[in-house]
């Protein structure tokens, strides 16, 4: 069949070219590159300037929000006991909700052209190019557009002045796990913990 013959060409973007590898897409996504220097995955170079993040910008970007939500509800009221509760309920949500994403979405096996494509830009990547510096931390833009939809979602259910709270923990959950995945990849660890995790990610 076409999809079995297909030979990705790494000089060339690849976003597009991954799906056309159909049920050899499995196969080819776990033999990894392992390389510092990163793929291209767009010909534009404005999408392609989209998808690449220096580890320092998710600090630097997202703690400032972490603070200016938590903030919003000690204005609000709360006591600094009931914000602790608070952003320890947002940092457990966001760790229930990446191991479930990580279990059940992200290492689903896909075939299909749009399936493939669409499970490499969310994590396909990641097993491929394991080294990409560039690419280990979630991209702002994307964050950005996920955090308007939790925010909305989050208003549903919690109240105006809880809100905000529960949100900062589950932003500042999201930054401490990404500023970690960097580091286990790209960090030379020398107490035993940390270097325990990085020979086991």
């Amino acid at each position: 069949m076409v999809a079995q013959e297909f030979t990705v060409d790494l000089n060339k973007p690849l976003v597009f070219q991954v799906g056309h590898l159909g049920e050899t897409y499995q196969e080819w996504v776990h033999q990894p590159i392992v390389s510092k220097e990163g793929p291209r995955f767009f010909e534009s170079d404005f999408w392609e300037f989209l998808t690449r993040t220096v580890w320092w910008a998710i600090p630097t970007i997202w703690l400032p929000v972490v603070c200016w939500c938590i903030s919003m509800s000690l204005r609000m009221g709360h006591t600094l006991p009931q914000i602790a509760l608070m952003v320890g309920f947002g940092i457990f949500v966001w760790t229930l909700l990446e191991y479930i994403l990580h279990r059940f979405l992200f290492h689903i096996e896909t075939k299909s052209y749009w399936g493939n494509t669409i499970h490499y830009l969310l994590h396909g990547c990641h097993h491929k190019h394991p080294m990409d510096g560039l690419r280990l931390v979630f991209p702002p833009a994307a964050t950005a557009v996920l955090c308007i939809l939790f925010w909305n979602l989050l208003k549903l259910v919690a109240t105006p002045s809880t809100t905000p709270a529960l949100f900062g923990g589950g932003l500042l959950g999201y930054v401490v796990y990404d500023v970690t995945h960097y580091y286990l990849h790209h960090g030379q660890p020398t107490k035993q913990v940390p270097k325990s995790l990085k020979d086991s990610k």
